[in-house]
């Protein structure tokens, strides 16, 4: 056999070449597949004391899209930083077809799943949006949620004044909602449809006495068992769908929170969105139900927005060409 042509993608290569409706429509498809039995597992992470780092990997295959692959990534160690690799790999016939930088897509890939859950639970009127978080993931949850409902009015909530009213400044001339920055959490959960939490908070970020009938919440900073941006009661009240079930008792923090404060049990979990996408679980059936996506990230939305990406920089001419030989070839030193 010959060295297989991998096509290398830069972050720079990355940026602006799919809008947020691409990623959504991707991500969507993904979870359908997953929804209708294709293969995703949980994140793999380890934990280093000294230096302090974790490295972290997840993976799916999405065989109708194609595609197989997902991140692994350093974060922390002595660079204290964070590096991202995305190998994608063709479904059929296993060969790898491009390698991405990945950090780039990340708020944008994760948004996309946050943006599926809100157009499969949300209420179909849903138009004002209470964000926490000030941030990259911030930004791709908001940009996503307005790519599938008529998002009116936004009010954001981050604990430093200068970076919401940043955040609010940017975003208000970005999209055709009116986004304004808020001096409290009871101020942002107040009237909202839609309540999107996109922190590193380790506890709650909002009071769940104070949603209201009706509301959706997409908590996207939930993968450790120690960490919760929603409270006990929030999860309680609320019809809960994670991204993958198998995730539920390794890493969501708030579900296993209420657990072990025995308000929840494990039948309160209602289906994972790929069930829901594909039609096998019902989502929203009452106006006035809370709903609730736990996202911590899988290699679902990664591997579906990355072949995306793929096939639309190799359409246009993007990326460096780089050689893989084959196992039969490098293992024999032909």
């Amino acid at each position: 056999m010959t060295d297989t042509e991998v096509l290398f993608l830069r972050s720079d290569e990355l940026s602006g070449l799919a809008t947020l409706s691409e990623y959504v429509d991707a991500v969507r498809e993904g979870y359908r597949e997953v929804g209708e039995g294709a293969a995703a597992e949980p994140r793999t992470k380890l934990v280093n004391q000294s230096p302090p780092g974790m490295l972290t990997g997840y993976m799916a295959i999405l065989p109708e899209t194609g595609a197989m692959g997902g991140y692994t990534y350093a974060a922390g160690f002595g660079d204290k930083d964070a590096h991202f690799f995305l190998p994608v790999f063709d479904a059929e016939s296993g060969r790898p077809l491009a390698m991405l930088d990945g950090a780039s897509l990340n708020p944008f890939k994760t948004g996309a799943a946050g943006g599926v859950a809100i157009d499969e639970l949300a209420r179909p009127d849903a138009t004002d949006l209470a964000l926490f978080g000030s941030g990259a993931q911030a930004r791709g949850q908001l940009r996503a949620a307005a790519a599938v409902r008529d998002i009116e009015t936004v009010e954001v909530y981050s604990p430093t004044k200068a970076h919401r009213e940043s955040f609010a400044g940017e975003m208000n001339e970005a999209l055709d909602a009116s986004v304004a920055a808020v001096a409290s959490p009871d101020a942002a959960v107040e009237g909202a449809d839609i309540v999107v939490t996109a922190t590193n908070a380790t506890e709650p970020v909002f009071d769940g006495d104070m949603l209201e009938d009706g509301t959706h919440i997409t908590a996207m900073g939930q993968y450790d068992p120690d960490k919760r941006e929603v409270d006990t009661t929030a999860v309680e009240r609320a019809k809960y769908v994670p991204d993958l079930r198998a995730r539920v008792d390794q890493d969501a923090g708030a579900f296993l929170q209420a657990k072990e404060a025995g308000v929840v049990g494990d039948n309160h979990i209602h289906a994972e969105l790929g069930e829901v996408v594909a039609g096998e679980a019902e989502g929203r059936t009452d106006r006035r139900e809370i709903t609730m996506f736990d996202s911590g990230g899988t290699g679902v939305e990664t591997v579906a927005a990355a072949y995306m990406l793929y096939r639309k920089a190799r359409d246009e001419g993007l990326g460096e060409l780089l050689e893989f030989a084959p196992a039969s070839d490098a293992l024999t030193g032909r």
